[in-house]
């Protein structure tokens, strides 16, 4: 189960898929438009009873996300067919009527990390949602780990198959980021449209502030919100979370820095790093380093410490639950998400990307951002 979100609203989803017809999709030899699920979360009326409690993944994409051909094995290591992730719950209603008053809302869009599924990181979601922001959570076809199409086809992962002895790791980096970006554009291009699609909660699509948008995401999605951010001026201030922005050399050896770390960006940004290995504050990783002083917009940099890669997702609020089950080793959770207390993890987490998107989607301000917090002493704050 997901823990209960701190904002004063109910939560609301639904599921749109989108078609860009100008784009052939990258990752398939057949060509055919790029397709895309993604999904709305947003602040709902209280006391839907008729709305039913949103499944956390669809039964299909579920069931492929925990075998072996899944993420939570490929990028989580969870033994396979030991978890029933469709059974998961959430704290969002299926379709719930969005809230009425408040005017329109700020938008921020989601990516998750490479293979990972849009909705590994529907904690952190349902938490904005809840906050008053409307979220767009964007699956990558072919490189999610599966998506789930209505009437019920599965796109599964292309990566595992790709990424063999050999490859060309660093081009297929350049190649997954092109798609995400392009991704994330097209559905930006989408949603000043969505007044005339049918099958979405009444007010939902009026209810969105298009002049007010942010772009959270996790490692290869903090990247992907970065890059974003750089090439497309209607991202307003963006969150990576422990995502490097650069790419690997031809022999897996080396690093290439992007475009978004060689020139920075204009506008406001958030850094957000763990005790990982490969990862730290600015002055540990050579990709921040370079975006950290090409960057003339506001910018902050905080680390979780005794934190893991998977410390920002849901991995910090469901594998310990999966521990206490018996259905994941302690070694595997420990691996993912470090010794810090998983609940402190979530807070942490959420306070520090809601306090960004307060101050520079809403101008309100509660300081949280402006030095070491005695909040959070889970918290390091470079400078």
């Amino acid at each position: 189960m997901l823990p209960a979100p701190t904002g004063p609203y109910a939560v609301g989803t639904t599921s749109l898929q989108l078609t860009d017809h100008s784009r052939q999709d990258p990752w398939q030899l057949q060509g055919g438009a790029r397709e895309l699920m993604v999904s709305f979360w947003y602040p709902a009326e209280r006391g839907a009873s008729h709305a039913v409690r949103a499944a956390y993944m669809e039964p299909l994409a579920g069931a492929h996300f925990g075998s072996k051909h899944g993420a939570a094995s490929f990028n989580y290591h969870l033994p396979a067919g030991r978890t029933d992730w469709s059974a998961t719950g959430t704290q969002a209603r299926q379709n719930a009527p969005v809230v009425r008053g408040g005017g329109r809302r700020p938008v921020v869009l989601y990516s998750p990390g490479a293979g990972d599924p849009r909705t590994w990181n529907t904690g952190l979601v349902e938490d904005l949602a809840s906050r008053g922001y409307v979220v767009v959570t964007v699956d990558h076809t072919y490189e999610a780990s599966e998506v789930q199409f209505p009437g019920g086809r599965l796109a599964e992962s292309v990566l595992p198959g790709l990424m063999k002895p050999g490859a060309d790791i660093g081009a297929l980096q350049r190649k997954t980021m092109a798609a995400r970006v392009a991704d994330t554009r097209f559905v930006l291009d989408a949603l000043p449209g969505l007044r005339h699609r049918t099958g979405l909660p009444a007010g939902l699509a009026d209810m969105m502030d298009l002049g007010r948008i942010g772009m959270a995401g996790h490692s290869a999605g903090g990247f992907t919100a970065a890059q974003t951010m750089h090439d497309d001026p209607r991202i307003k201030a963006g969150v990576n979370l422990d995502g490097t922005m650069d790419f690997g050399g031809p022999d897996g050896r080396g690093h290439h820095l992007s475009s978004v770390a060689r020139d920075g960006v204009d506008r406001p940004f958030l850094l957000m790093g763990t005790s990982a290995a490969d990862s730290g504050d600015y002055h540990h990783q050579p990709s921040w380093d370079a975006f950290w002083t090409n960057s003339r917009g506001w910018h902050a940099d905080v680390t979780l410490k005794n934190s893991e890669h998977g410390s920002y997702t849901d991995a910090a609020a469901l594998l310990p639950q999966l521990a206490r089950q018996g259905a994941a080793p302690e070694t595997i959770v420990r691996a993912d998400i470090g010794t810090i207390r998983p609940q402190r993890a979530v807070a942490a987490t959420w306070a520090y990307v809601a306090s960004f998107f307060d101050r520079w989607l809403r101008g309100h301000d509660d300081h949280l951002l402006d030095g070491p917090s005695p909040r959070f002493p889970e918290m390091s704050y470079a400078k």
